[in-house]
């Protein structure tokens, strides 16, 4: 049985990449840890731009347990806690598995910040306002 995909009209070029990175994160999502997306509104008077924020819920993870990175269009926060063998836990309710969250980013968009404040990792999106080109394509005529 063929498979259908929305990439598949003729008139979508080039746009293999973005199947496959659909598929992957389809396949990915555990929901661990939770997180929040929303869109804080800029200023303004201050030059302050409309931003995204990602918020994770990352409780009992330190600074050096997370790593935040972008690779090509994708931004990827992964978690490892470190074991200390000095614990003895009668009951262990809060989660300490290792993670990795991967968000896909639109062309032109940039981290500003992350920051860890109480358990939530915060990371600021800004999307540079896009310059708008039109280019000529000349045509030749072969004589």
């Amino acid at each position: 049985m063929a498979r259908i995909t929305p990439f598949t009209s003729p008139l979508l070029l080039g746009f293999d990449a973005m199947e496959k990175t659909l598929e992957r994160i389809a396949k990915g999502n555990d929901g661990y840890p939770p997180y929040n997306i929303e869109r804080i509104r800029g200023d303004e008077s201050s030059g302050e731009q409309e931003r995204l924020r990602i918020t994770l819920a990352v409780a009992g993870f330190s600074e050096d347990d997370l790593d935040v990175t972008t690779e090509e269009n994708q931004l990827i926060i992964r978690g490892r806690q470190s074991e200390s063998g000095e614990r003895d836990y009668l009951h262990r309710g809060i989660a300490a598995r290792q993670f990795q969250r991967m968000f896909v980013l639109a062309d032109g968009m940039l981290v500003s910040k992350a920051e860890l404040t109480n358990g939530l990792l915060s990371v600021d999106l800004i999307r540079p306002e896009p310059v708008r080109m039109v280019k000529k394509i000349n045509i030749l005529v072969p004589e």
